[in-house]
């Protein structure tokens, strides 16, 4: 199986309208829960039936880049998995989400009068490739066993074959 990996959050990233408000993540807001080694699951549209990984076997990693929490992650060798992959791999699934507890947050009105919350510590829950992602930033891709992405830029082809 390919490993999944992408961005599940990025940082200083508006989310869509979340009741009333939008949200923001911190650069920093997951170290603490990544340190201490929280049991974080890699799912699929967060749903506890379709487990792709998990932290405290190996099977998914998490950590802070200058994106935002970058997650990696192999899936195990099941039909679910399977078409999670085929989803990634045709686009159709193209971002991330991730679940969590508020341990620390700021609130504020931007420029545009929007209540905005800015997350500063989280605890994780989960991580997900999703249909409907809170964060349009966010990403997602399969990489081959052998570290090469799977999609991505295809190599110009000269005009005068």
């Amino acid at each position: 199986m390919p490993t999944i990996e992408g961005h599940a959050a990025v940082f200083d990233s508006l989310s869509v309208e979340l009741w009333g408000f939008f949200e923001e993540i911190a650069p920093g807001a997951f170290a603490d829960s990544i340190e201490a080694g929280d049991d974080v699951r890699a799912l699929f549209n967060h749903d506890p039936n379709y487990v792709l990984g998990r932290s405290r076997n190996g099977t998914l990693r998490l950590a802070e880049d200058e994106v935002g929490l970058r997650v990696e992650f192999e899936p195990p060798d099941t039909q679910q998995a399977r078409d999670v992959v085929t989803l990634i791999e045709r686009g159709d699934v193209s971002q991330m989400s991730f679940a969590f507890a508020v341990l620390d947050e700021k609130w504020r009105i931007d420029d545009m009068e929007r209540y905005v919350r800015r997350i500063l510590r989280a605890k994780l829950y989960d991580v997900s490739p999703v249909t409907y992602p809170a964060y349009p930033a966010t990403d997602v891709g399969v990489r081959a066993a052998d570290g090469s992405p799977m999609f991505g830029d295809i190599p110009e082809i000269p005009a005068d074959l």
